[in-house]
C-alpha cells in the first residue's frame, strides 16, 4: 500500500436520512487527497481513506461542515449529543401527541360531535397546530434550508414542503373562506394531517435513536467486561494499580473469582477459567504454566501468576470491541443499491408530486383544488425514503451489537448478508 495513504474516521452529526449519508458521501469524496468515503448513516460515522501528503483530519471535518453537516469532537462528544437528541425527540411526541390528538378530536366534528364547540373552531385549531408546525417542526425546515442551500434535497424536503401545504391551505381557508364559498367550494381544515404526519415521523426518528442508544449501551457492556485494576507482582512485593498503568512483560497475579486483567501467559499456578465471553463456551477450561489466558475472562478456582503479552488497544476484548464497531460501520452490498436510489428519490418524490397535482387539478373531480392538495402531500409524504435507507444499517448495527453481548461475532454487512 501507499506510505502517504492513511484512514480517518468522523463522527457525523446533524444527519437524518438516507439522502444526508448520500451528501456527506459526495462532499468527503470532492475534498482533495480523498480516494474512498463512506458513511454508515445508522452508525453516524464516516470512514474516509485520503492522501496524507494532500489532506488531513482538519480539511475532512470542513468538508463535512461545508456540506451542512456537524463533525463531534469524539465518540464521547457524539454519545452526548445523540443521547441528547433523543431527550429533544422524546419531548417533542410527547407534546406533539397531545396537540395533535386534540386537533384530530376538533376536526373529525362529524365523528366526535361531542366535542366542545370552541375546539371546531378553525382558529384555535390554527393556534393549536401552529406550535406543532413550526416549534416542533423547526428541525424539518432547518434541514431542508440546509440541504436547498447545498443545492440538494432530502427527507426533511419532503416533510417540510408536505406539512406546510396542508397547512397554509387550511390558514387559507381559515382565513378566507368567503374566496372558497364564492368558488363553489366548502373550506375545510386540514391542520390535523399536518400535525399528525409531523408527530408520526418525530416518532419514527425516537424509535430509531432509541435503537441506536441500546447498540452504543451493547458496546459499552463489552467495555465494561475488562477490569479497572490489576495485581503487579514487583521486587517491593504485590501492589494494586490501575489497568492503565499495566505494561507488556509485567507479572501479575490473579486470585480465584477475580477477572483475567490483560491478555498474556501463565508463569505459575494451575487454575479453571470461564472464557465464555471468548468462546460461548460455558464450561470452564483448565489452565496451567505455559498456556495462555484472556483478558477479561473469569477466574473460577485456582490462583496464577502471568506475564503480560497483550494490553490496551491490543488484547483480545479491545479487538472485538473494535471488530464490531467496524462492522457497524460497513454497509452490506444492497445497501449500496439502496444509498444509489435515495441519492436520486427525493427529487423524483417532488416531481412526482407536482404531476400528481397538477393532473388532479386539471381533470380530479370538484372540489379540485381540495382533491389536487391532498394527493399532493400524500405522495410527499408516503414516498418516506428512511424504510429504504435507514432499515438495512439500523438492522445490520443493532444486529452486530446484540450478537457481540451473546458471543456472535460478525465481521462485516457483507458476510451477514
Amino acid at each position: 500500500t501507499d506510505r502517504s495513504e492513511a484512514r480517518f474516521d468522523l463522527s457525523i452529526t446533524g444527519r437524518s436520512c438516507a439522502s444526508c449519508a448520500a451528501s456527506v458521501e459526495r462532499a468527503l469524496k470532492k475534498a482533495a487527497g480523498v480516494r474512498e468515503a463512506v458513511v454508515n448513516l445508522a452508525a453516524g460515522r464516516a470512514s474516509v481513506l485520503y492522501d496524507a501528503g494532500l489532506a488531513g483530519p482538519r480539511d475532512l471535518a470542513k468538508a463535512v461542515r461545508d456540506a451542512g453537516y456537524g463533525v463531534a469532537a469524539s465518540k464521547e462528544a457524539a454519545k452526548a449529543t445523540a443521547d441528547q437528541e433523543y431527550r429533544s425527540l422524546r419531548a417533542s411526541v410527547i407534546w406533539g401527541g397531545l396537540l395533535a390528538l386534540v386537533i384530530f378530536l376538533g376536526s373529525m366534528r362529524h365523528w366526535f360531535p361531542w366535542m366542545p364547540a370552541f375546539l371546531q373552531n378553525f382558529y384555535v385549531l390554527w393556534a393549536l397546530a401552529t406550535p406543532v408546525q413550526f416549534v416542533l417542526g423547526l428541525r424539518f425546515y432547518r434541514g431542508a434550508w440546509s440541504a436547498l442551500k447545498h443545492g440538494a434535497a432530502n427527507m426533511n424536503t419532503l416533510v417540510a414542503v408536505g406539512t406546510s401545504a396542508a397547512y397554509l391551505f387550511s390558514v387559507a381557508a381559515t382565513v378566507l373562506p368567503g374566496f372558497f364559498r364564492g368558488a363553489g367550494i366548502e373550506p375545510q381544515v386540514y391542520f390535523d394531517t399536518s400535525a399528525v404526519i409531523i408527530v408520526l415521523i418525530l416518532f419514527g426518528r425516537m424509535l430509531e435513536a432509541r435503537a441506536k442508544g441500546k447498540t452504543s449501551d451493547a458496546i459499552r457492556r463489552l467495555m465494561g467486561l475488562r477490569p479497572s485494576t490489576a495485581h503487579i507482582l514487583g521486587p517491593e512485593g504485590e501492589r494494586e494499580v490501575p489497568i492503565e498503568e499495566v505494561r507488556v512483560g509485567d507479572v501479575l497475579v490473579v486470585r480465584p473469582g477475580e477477572k483475567v486483567p490483560v491478555d498474556g501467559v501463565i508463569l505459575e499456578g494451575r487454575t479453571s477459567v470461564d472464557e465464555s465471553m471468548i468462546t460461548g463456551e460455558s464450561l470452564p477450561v483448565d489452565k496451567g504454566p505455559g498456556q495462555e489466558v484472556v483478558g477479561a475472562t473469569l477466574n473460577k478456582w485456582g490462583s496464577f501468576r502471568f506475564r503480560a503479552v497483550r494490553i490496551g488497544e491490543d488484547t483480545a476484548l479491545a479487538r472485538i470491541i473494535r471488530l464490531v464497531e467496524e462492522a457497524q460501520g460497513t454497509k452490506a452490498p444492497i445497501q449500496r443499491l439502496a444509498d444509489v436510489i435515495a441519492a436520486r428519490f427525493v427529487p423524483a418524490v417532488i416531481a412526482i408530486a407536482v404531476v400528481t397535482f397538477a393532473a388532479w387539478a386539471l381533470f380530479g373531480p370538484q372540489p379540485r383544488l381540495v382533491f389536487a392538495l391532498l394527493n399532493f402531500v400524500a405522495v410527499l409524504i408516503i414516498a418516506c425514503p428512511c424504510a429504504m435507507g435507514l432499515a438495512t444499517p439500523t438492522a445490520i448495527m443493532v444486529a452486530t451489537g446484540r450478537g457481540a453481548e451473546r458471543g456472535i461475532l460478525i465481521r462485516s454487512g457483507e458476510s451477514l448478508e
